[in-house]
């Protein structure tokens, strides 16, 4: 494949997104890429398509609308993409991510318009090597893959779960510099039992019901195989797994290849990072904290797992760290004299008798309660008047995404607690008056630990990517959460800087790397400096 605009006709040139500069490319320019008569002869100065593109974004009326035309720019003119990006990115993040990346895969089979990563499905199975050399690109440092079971809170959505891969690439982009043409998103569709979607004649994806057991994790390796082959540096990032699977595979490939799974791991480092900044403002020590969690999947119990490592790192035994975290699902409190517990909950089962979640909260009386069960509403008002009785300054993490998924609004959670929670969300929510006070909810977006942990991995070759790593990164998001930040209520620091906070993280999380012999890459002078050189930079 030719990216040598020297070497193409002006046409495939505008067709070629990585090249293409639109009415920025100057009269010399259109004259060498023979680009002449196929544009207006207007010049625009990049500030002026900024301007435009902004001007056509806002003027859509739904969110929706908004994501299509993003990705439409996306298509065409990429750098442009990927400055809007970076120069707006509170404004399009929430857009071409969470909340309205949701919306995008729901009717994903609809709203398609143009192929962007790789499918691979059952229909393959023997020969996704082969099949996997049809991508023009092969130095891939970063993949991002998933099976569609378990998409945001929205279940299984099969196929149509290609628009996460796909977002978490362009947010690696953006917020971390991994160049474009090195990324890889992949869908591996093994089926759906999404009815809906099984009846639907738009529906993109095998019309099959799911592929499970030893066949499944079989199609996995395969293709696990393939990339180690095909792409020697690469690292994997799992998405959207459903739980057993989510653990199985992290489990088994943890250990043997470079990779992670965000909703695990991200979710987990991004909430410790919210958690250490909270207690700058509760005043109470972190190794003295006491946890409830409301859901125990795979982004709770992983959450659990990090705030556990970082209590033995506070001096606690594994035992005392796990006795600090409670968890509650739909059936009430994990506890031993409990049955048919799934094997990742098994280190939380308490030794005490069956409790409903407001009963174990009276026991127990947590200073962090925990939202991941992808139930919009589950902290009623009844719940955060209990916790606000608990604590003078409960801290309360509504983490389920998309926004109506969210346990509780910001909103609800100020008003209900007298405008003294700690609140944190998964989706953003707008800042919100009460009694007086203007407070600015944190956004406890996976963004801030994903690119800087992942960027660290691919520039020092990691052999693997441990906990450590990611206690490495909570920690030094935490750090950047100003004192401005804290007094507004938000326990993360503003997304405007996120490009800045994704390198201070990777050179902290390079440390970690070269310090635990993980680096396949010779120690540089500077790692910091390392890095930054690698960052790309799309602008013109």
């Amino acid at each position: 494949m030719s990216d040598n605009p020297d070497h193409l006709t002006g046409f495939d040139v505008l067709n070629k997104a990585h090249l293409n500069k639109g009415t920025a490319f100057t009269y010399e320019e259109r004259e060498k890429y023979k680009l002449t008569g196929l544009l207006p002869p207007g010049v625009s100065k990049p500030e002026v398509q900024f301007e435009r593109v902004l001007l056509n974004m806002r003027r859509k009326y739904y969110d929706i609308e908004r994501y299509n035309y993003l990705m439409d720019l996306q298509g065409r003119n990429e750098r442009l993409f990927y400055q809007l990006v970076i120069n707006h990115i509170e404004e399009v993040m929430p857009l071409i991510y969470t909340p309205t990346v949701g919306q995008a895969c729901q009717e994903f089979g609809r709203l398609f318009r143009r192929p962007r990563g790789m499918y691979l499905s059952l229909n393959e199975k023997g020969r996704l090597k082969e099949v996997m050399q049809n991508w023009p690109y092969k130095d891939i440092h970063a993949i991002v893959v998933t099976d569609g079971e378990r998409i945001l809170g929205l279940g299984d959505l099969g196929a149509n779960g290609m628009g996460i891969p796909i977002g978490k690439l362009a947010l690696y982009v953006a917020c971390a510099g991994i160049h474009p043409s090195t990324c890889l998103p992949v869908m591996l569709d093994v089926g759906t039992n999404n009815k809906d979607m099984l009846d639907d004649e738009l529906y993109l994806g095998l019309h099959r019901e799911r592929l499970t057991g030893d066949e499944y994790f079989e199609f996995v390796d395969e293709f696990i195989q393939a990339t180690q082959e095909l792409f020697p540096r690469v690292m994997i990032q799992f998405e959207d797994f459903l739980t057993p699977r989510a653990y199985g595979l992290l489990n088994k490939y943890r250990n043997q290849i470079l990779c992670f799974n965000d909703d695990i791991q991200g979710t987990a480092g991004v909430a410790l990072a919210g958690i250490y900044a909270s207690t700058r403002i509760s005043g109470i020590p972190f190794r003295d904290l006491r946890f409830m969690f409301l859901g125990a999947g795979s982004a709770a119990t992983g959450i659990g797992d990090l705030i556990c490592y970082a209590l033995q790192k506070e001096g606690l035994s594994e035992k005392e760290a796990q006795q600090r975290l409670w968890f509650v699902d739909l059936e009430g409190l994990l506890h031993k004299g409990r049955e048919n517990c799934m094997e990742h909950t098994l280190p939380y089962l308490q030794d005490v008798g069956a409790m409903s979640f407001s009963n174990a909260m009276d026991h127990h009386k947590p200073q962090v309660l925990i939202g991941a069960t992808a139930h919009g509403g589950a902290f009623t008002q009844q719940v955060i008047e209990q916790m606000s009785k608990i604590n003078e300054r409960p801290t309360i993490f509504a983490l389920s995404n998309p926004t109506d998924h969210a346990e509780c609004t910001a909103e609800e959670a100020y008003t209900w607690s007298g405008g003294r929670a700690i609140f944190s969300s998964g989706s953003p929510f707008a800042p919100v008056e009460y009694n007086g006070n203007t407070f600015v909810p944190g956004q406890g977006n996976n963004a801030y630990i994903f690119p800087g942990v992942g960027l660290a991995a691919v520039v020092c070759r990691a052999k693997h990517i441990t906990e450590d790593m990611f206690l490495v990164a909570a920690r030094e998001l935490a750090s950047l959460v100003s004192e401005e930040d804290l007094s507004a209520g938000s326990v993360y620091p503003p997304l405007t800087d996120i490009r800045n906070f994704s390198l201070h993280i990777a050179t902290l999380v390079g440390e970690c790397i070269y310090e635990q012999g993980l680096a396949q890459e010779p120690r540089p002078e500077s790692i910091r400096d390392m890095i930054k050189d690698y960052m790309y930079d799309p602008g013109y």
